[in-house]
């Protein structure tokens, strides 16, 4: 997809939102079920994905983490993200990949120290591009790519988190 083919494509939806700022509130929504074994069965758009313990909390790792799950969400909206500022701007920006690695002290969420965090203390997203872009242009498109991907944004800026039981 080429710059004009991207614009051409959101300017309808951006004109909705600009008129009806309403309309572009979205709510999302991801459910999943207790299963055996420590699991919980999610349905993505794509799969049902099992997930489970990791294997330093005891998992068999024959099933997904939840740790890894966030940080192939950043990886995939950060990818997303980076590929349609750099589409908009008409930068090419060859063969691209996007790195996410978090550190997770286990202790916290295994109740042995208390004052060990429970969640990833640290998180680096990297990109590596293959294309000719200028030091101006690199700093452009991360700039842009933080400030609109959705998932850097909310690790960033945590939204309040309401929780219920029923």
């Amino acid at each position: 997809m080429d710059a004009n083919a991207l614009k051409a494509m959101q300017a309808p939806i951006k004109e909705k939102y600009h008129d009806a700022p309403e309309a572009a509130v979205v709510t999302f929504t991801a459910e999943g079920s207790v299963g055996e074994g420590v699991t919980c069965s999610v349905r993505t758009s794509q799969a049902l994905i099992e997930a489970g313990l990791h294997p330093a909390t005891g998992g068999s790792g024959m099933h997904a983490c939840s740790g890894d799950m966030l940080l192939e969400a950043l990886v995939a909206c950060a990818g997303v993200t980076l590929n349609a500022v750099a589409t908009a701007l008409g930068y090419e920006i060859g063969e691209a990949r996007v790195r996410a690695e978090g550190d997770l002290d286990f202790r916290g969420t295994l109740g042995v120290a208390r004052d060990a965090p429970v969640g990833f203390r640290d998180i680096r997203l990297a990109f590596e591009l293959g294309g000719s872009l200028s030091e101006d242009q690199r700093v452009t498109l991360l700039k842009l790519t933080e400030r609109y991907c959705v998932v850097y944004q909310t690790l960033v800026n945590a939204p309040n988190v309401n929780v219920a039981m029923r």
